[in-house]
């Protein structure tokens, strides 16, 4: 597994995740946290970025999957683009965006 970098370690859209993060912090009605005020509260939008992201043993797939920099950048996007509906707290119930989820991530795990 030598040379082969998580996405975690690559890269993750932070900007959205912590936008998210900060969101959820503040939302004060209809929301688990309003419950207790718990002194090192997680985010659920960090949380669900950081476990969709740890397990990928690749950045972004065999690299015959996309040899050129473009490819990449275009299978980065997508990623992000899952990472940061992902991190929605409107969707922490949408069965299509965790099923997605769910399918990434079992296709990154190796057999």
């Amino acid at each position: 597994m030598t040379g082969k970098k998580k996405l975690i370690e690559v890269a993750l859209p932070l900007e959205a995740i912590n936008r998210e993060s900060a969101r959820e912090k503040s939302i004060r009605a209809g929301h688990p946290s309003t419950l207790h005020l718990w002194w090192a509260r997680r985010p659920l939008a960090a949380c669900r970025a950081v476990l969709f992201a740890f397990p990928r043993r690749r950045s972004l797939g065999p690299p015959e999957l996309f040899p050129t920099d473009s490819e990449q950048e275009k299978e980065r996007d997508r990623l992000f683009d899952l990472i940061e509906r992902l991190v929605l707290w409107e969707n922490n119930n949408n069965s299509d965006i965790l099923e997605a989820a769910r399918i990434e991530i079992e296709a990154s795990c190796e057999s």
